[in-house]
């Protein structure tokens, strides 16, 4: 089999590796995986303006089922399947950048009987609407913006809708948000997180008899801290007032048929379960030597903001739980980085 020689492979379908590679100066270079196709017609034509901007060239709907150091002379080598034609590819590359990202496939947290649930459960990324929920008693785990809009979402299609609220959570309108951003431009962190709290105890009053309280860190300071994103109410408050959404702590585990047992000893019935519960990294299933770079969780060991780059030419994009700023940060590095070996190699010639 032929074997596919290129300076640079980006890995990925998210933000991080297409801003990887609009960073770099030499990307005409560079060869970018995407692991599966975007439907966002208006996305799409921006990406492709993009990619013809930058003469980026890109493998579309390709699986890299594992990527390692050839110990013969050094490089990344990546096996991929092609998964439009079947066929299988090698390529070689003397730079590897892993933009697959922090939420790269789903996670479902290990409940105690969840396996011999008998009621229908899935990830949130399958929920479509309520529609087939109507008077059906629903259970949604987790109360990230996910979950608060699936939960709003399935109470106004009719049916008898729970969340599970297992820890602290801040809960703005997009307003109090959009306004708290213009503010980091001129005040402290510690002061705009102030006057968002303010701003939320205004609006939401005193939330702890609905079973809902806020956490003693501001919501900036979470965000910049660990990555923590406060949630945005789309009207899920206010059914939680009225009775319309019931709150429960967390799960302990699912009895026989479709009970469902929480943490405080309450349980109750359920006809299906949405998990809201967000995603997880899959690096580790095809980086072979992530030792160079990645922990046991597929994190990078280094932290913040010595996390992107690694041993023996291997990179990460997106990973530090910073969003669209992380992201910006970590191509911007990573392109210097690369350009500046290309640009001293060529002048020791």
């Amino acid at each position: 089999m032929q074997i596919i020689e290129v300076p640079v492979v980006i890995v990925g379908a998210e933000p991080a590796e297409i801003a990887t590679e609009g960073a770099s100066t030499n990307s005409e270079s560079l060869t970018l995986f995407l692991k599966e196709m975007i439907a966002l017609v208006d996305f799409l034509r921006y990406i492709d303006s993009y990619i013809a901007h930058f003469n980026i060239s890109i493998n579309y709907n390709c699986s890299v089922d594992s990527a390692f150091i050839d110990q013969s002379n050094g490089k990344w080598r990546l096996l991929v399947t092609n998964n439009s034609s079947g066929a299988d590819e090698i390529y070689e590359a003397e730079f590897l950048v892993v933009a697959s990202g922090e939420n790269s496939e789903e996670y479902i947290p290990n409940i105690k009987g969840l396996e011999s649930y008998q009621g229908e459960s899935m990830h949130c990324s399958k929920y479509l609407n309520g529609r087939e929920m109507y008077k059906k008693n629903v259970l949604v785990v987790g109360c990230g913006n996910s979950g608060m809009e699936i939960a709003y979402d399935l109470s106004t299609w009719g049916a008898y809708t729970s969340i599970v609220v297992r820890s602290q959570v801040h809960y703005f309108t997009k307003e109090m948000v959009y306004a708290g951003m213009l503010m980091l431009k001129h005040f402290m962190v510690d002061k705009v997180d102030k006057m968002m709290v303010l701003m939320s105890k205004l609006k939401y009053g005193n939330m702890f008899k609905y079973g809902l309280t806020r956490p003693k860190e501001g919501p900036f300071a979470l965000k910049i801290k660990g990555g923590t994103t406060p949630t945005i109410d789309v009207g899920c408050i206010e059914k939680i007032k009225k009775g319309k959404v019931k709150v429960y702590p967390g799960i302990s585990s699912i009895k026989e048929g479709k009970v469902v047992k929480f943490v405080d000893g309450q349980h109750a019935h359920f006809d299906a379960i949405i998990f809201a519960t967000g995603y997880k990294t899959n690096v580790l299933k095809w980086l072979k030597d992530y030792k160079n770079l990645f922990n046991e969780n597929g994190m990078p060991k280094p932290s913040y903001p010595n996390h992107w780059k690694g041993e023996h030419g291997i990179y990460s994009a997106g990973f530090s739980k910073r969003g669209l700023e992380g992201i910006s940060f970590d191509a911007k590095k990573i392109a210097n980085d690369i350009n500046f070996t290309f640009v001293t190699a060529q002048t020791t010639r």
